[in-house]
């Protein structure tokens, strides 16, 4: 396996139906450390779903599953992250935060976590 890679999942849901609740499920089951933030206080396999922005340490991926309306109140709090990369999933692309993600030396993906997983290029 490649070096597990500690992502935050931003828009988790518990909701089976959701991406944001099967990449969680993928990505532990492929061995990378998981943290998430949603709307609400709920559990997604082993992983406690946050409702604040917490000041996660070694933050490697953020996967996004916030359309780009939403995504604003979080620039400040995912740039002080300082991840190695930001993917943007379908729906979530957002010209405005990868450009101020590259500036700060962010590599920024459009593309999809559970593609991504399946296909061995997380």
């Amino acid at each position: 396996m490649k070096t597990p890679k500690k992502t935050l999942v931003i828009g988790a849901s518990n909701n089976p139906e959701r991406y944001s609740f099967l990449a969680v499920n993928r990505l532990r089951n492929a061995g990378h450390p998981v943290v998430a933030i949603g709307l609400k206080p709920v559990q997604v396999a082993d992983i406690m779903v946050e409702t604040e922005k917490k000041p996660f340490e070694e933050v490697d991926t953020v996967s996004l599953y916030l359309n780009p309306a939403r995504q604003k109140e979080y620039y400040d709090y995912i740039l002080s992250l300082n991840p190695k990369r930001i993917i943007f999933n379908p729906g979530t692309e957002n010209e405005e935060l990868e450009t101020k993600a590259k500036e700060k030396g962010i590599q920024t993906m459009e593309a999809c976590t559970l593609v991504l997983l399946s296909t061995g290029q997380f």
